[in-house]
């Protein structure tokens, strides 16, 4: 398996090198060149197996050479030993065709930890033997930080510089990134929003002489390894209810469109989906591209879902690139237009081919307020502010078959949020519930590129 650049110019890399790299040196984000299928009978025969097994199925077409398939089984073995079910992401039933997929069973509390909790393993692998070592940066909206920094935090030939906007996360994401107190943890607090932040990291990326004097890598979405993994729970879910005889729905809370991308992978590799549902709150820039392809920035709002404020989702990339036919120049143009004046128009390509699979929907407060109450009210779950998003979405759609729910994070990680919309405050779970008495630490800087950058300098190794 090989990967490309969706701006057609970077090298073209093995699973090793696409998982270390991050994003493409010429600014684009690694993507195989063809799409894997399983078949019918392959996906039947995932009923009724562990989520580790069928997790080794679903992403061994992806890693090539790069891993045998003993040791891709000895990793996801130990990256999903470590979440608090069983079933690493179970399904809950709401009602006669609504359902939840809770992926918030990982020790960060959110569907961040599903992939990273193996790509800290795959970092790891990699580096074994060599001289090599890694500065990961990242920007998170709140979960990606924390799901990161667990994932790494005390591994040797690795350190973890993660950028969130001040203000802007809730207490609880802050602290499960700033009590870490490993050496090789960095935390930064910026000026600005989730845009900015990821803007900076973009940056870094693209200037080749910081990269390569600290071997940048990435643990957002922009890295491919870990779409792979989001893929996995996507034939989970749809496995135990029907597939490959029956189709599903899903819905998804979406920002930076890495997790519904994954469910767009494993439809082309021949997953039964009815619908992708791009769930937005009311920052929709996604939902003006799906809808009128008006693919334009507008001002971030600060709202109760502080992971999807986001106005520029990074992996829009990847399906625009898929759907215009592969073709990298004119996908580098189509994106160089965009960071020259924040807007854009999907051509008609594109637009048609995104109908075929997907739906949107923006919601706002009082519909995400909604949706919170009747699941607490009439399902007995209580559900995070994004999750209500998605799960509003879901039951405004016309459907003749399930449709799941995304549940991306533990309400506990959004209590304030929670207890406005169902008079009931969670819980923390008992393997964070000291989360407040722990010692934080973090940096804060300007939002600049300079002060980013210099600090970096001062605490990451330089490669030889």
């Amino acid at each position: 398996m090989r990967y490309h650049s969706t701006r057609g110019t970077a090298p073209v890399l093995d699973f090793r090198g696409a998982t270390l790299a991050g994003l493409a040196s010429d600014g684009g984000l690694y993507i195989p060149e063809a799409w894997p299928t399983l078949s019918a009978d392959a996906i039947r025969d995932l009923a009724g197996l562990s989520y580790a097994e069928t997790a080794v199925r679903v992403m061994l077409p992806f890693v090539g050479d790069a891993l045998t398939e003993g040791e891709l089984r000895e990793l996801c073995t130990a990256a999903y030993g470590r979440f608090s079910h069983a079933a690493v992401t179970p399904l809950v039933q709401l009602d006669h065709d609504q359902w939840l997929l809770e992926l918030f069973h990982g020790p960060t509390l959110a569907f961040k930890d599903v992939a990273l909790q193996l790509l800290g393993l795959l970092f790891e692998r990699f580096l074994t033997g060599t001289d090599k070592h890694l500065t990961i940066v990242g920007a998170t909206s709140g979960d990606t930080g924390s799901a990161a920094i667990d994932a790494v935090a005390g591994r040797e030939k690795i350190d973890i510089f993660m950028l969130h906007p001040a203000g802007r996360v809730t207490d609880i994401q802050r602290r499960q990134m700033t009590t870490v107190l490993a050496p090789n943890v960095h935390n930064i607090a910026i000026d600005g929003n989730f845009d900015d932040a990821q803007a900076l990291v973009k940056a870094m990326f693209n200037d080749r002489a910081f990269a390569d004097r600290y071997s940048l890598s990435a643990v957002n979405s922009i890295n491919w390894a870990r779409l792979m993994a989001q893929v996995v729970y996507y034939f989970y879910a749809a496995v135990r209810l029907g597939a490959p005889e029956r189709s599903v729905a899903f819905s998804v809370p979406t920002g930076n469109f890495g997790d519904v991308f994954a469910g767009y992978v494993a439809a082309r590799m021949g997953l039964p989906v009815a619908k992708l549902i791009v769930a937005t709150n009311v920052n929709d820039i996604l939902h003006r591209a799906l809808s009128a392809g008006d693919y334009s920035k507008g001002q971030v709002q600060a709202t109760p879902t502080p992971s999807m404020d986001i106005q520029v989702s990074s992996n829009f990339e990847r399906l625009l690139y898929d759907l215009g036919n592969r073709d990298g120049a004119a996908l580098a143009a189509q994106m160089a237009g965009f960071e020259g004046t924040g807007a854009m128009r999907l051509t008609n390509m594109q637009s048609q081919g995104a109908a075929a699979l997907f739906g949107s929907d923006r919601v706002d407060l009082d519909d995400m307020t909604r949706a919170m109450r009747w699941a607490a009210d009439r399902a007995g779950q209580i559900i995070d502010p994004h999750t209500g998003i998605a799960l509003a979405a879901a039951r405004r759609l016309d459907s003749d078959v399930p449709v799941v729910t995304l549940a991306t994070a533990h309400p506990a990680k959004f209590t304030d949020a929670v207890e406005r919309a169902t008079g009931t405050r969670p819980p923390l779970p008992n393997r964070v519930g000291d989360l407040f008495e722990r010692e934080e630490r973090y940096e804060s800087l300007p939002g600049t590129f300079d002060a980013v950058t210099g600090f970096i300098a001062a605490h990451a190794q330089a490669s030889a």
